[in-house]
């Protein structure tokens, strides 16, 4: 542990990069397009028009439900997470915080292990405070125990547990349809063996 405070939640950006291999053509081109940041003093920096958030998608694995939330500038249920903090330097503590701060879930844990899930560049439109810009999205999977226990952090941004195959019919972007994919392959019991690169 690199002092995050986080069971396997420091690794850094360029750690993190370096240890994921892509799975789809579309993430292989997000993940070189990510690939400069990891040279920015900060690459969470709001001010670069492409900049690296970190989510997470929130499973209750007994019931196979994936929490999804109401995020109102794209009008659209997604999975919690947002940006980093001045002076933050490890994705999946972002994470993390994000998680916990946008759910009040205090059982949160990396699931079913501490790796990175998905690594998305997606376009945010413009907004009367910023420019369009792109988001360089590091996607994880958090599970919780006690899911009657998640509160919205504000009356805007509803929270909704969905079965994984609706969440999955439900889902409007692609990039949110493979996340799912990819934790409906970790609740199967792992995903596809890799191959040998």
């Amino acid at each position: 542990m690199t002092g995050t405070g986080i069971p396997g939640a420091g690794l850094t950006l360029s750690a993190l990069l370096a240890g994921h291999r892509p799975r789809t053509a579309e993430e292989a081109a997000d993940l070189a397009r990510l690939a400069p940041l990891t040279a920015a003093d900060d690459p969470y920096a709001r001010e670069l028009p492409l900049h690296v958030t970190a989510s997470a998608l929130i499973v209750h694995p007994a019931e196979r439900r994936v929490l999804l939330r109401w995020h109102a500038r794209m009008q659209d249920w997604l999975q919690v997470g947002g940006h980093g903090d001045p002076g933050e330097e490890f994705p999946a503590a972002v994470a993390l915080r994000e998680a916990r701060e946008e759910t009040g879930l205090p059982d949160l844990a990396f699931w079913p292990a501490e790796e990175l899930l998905h690594v998305v560049v997606l376009p945010v439109p413009a907004s009367a405070h910023e420019p369009a810009h792109e988001h360089a999205d590091l996607r994880f999977v958090l599970a919780t125990g006690t899911p009657d226990a998640a509160r919205p952090e504000h009356r805007d941004a509803r929270l909704r547990w969905l079965p994984l195959d609706e969440a999955a019919r439900a889902a409007r972007g692609e990039a949110l349809r493979e996340s799912l994919a990819r934790v409906a392959e970790l609740l199967d019991g792992g995903p596809p063996a890799r191959r040998p690169d």
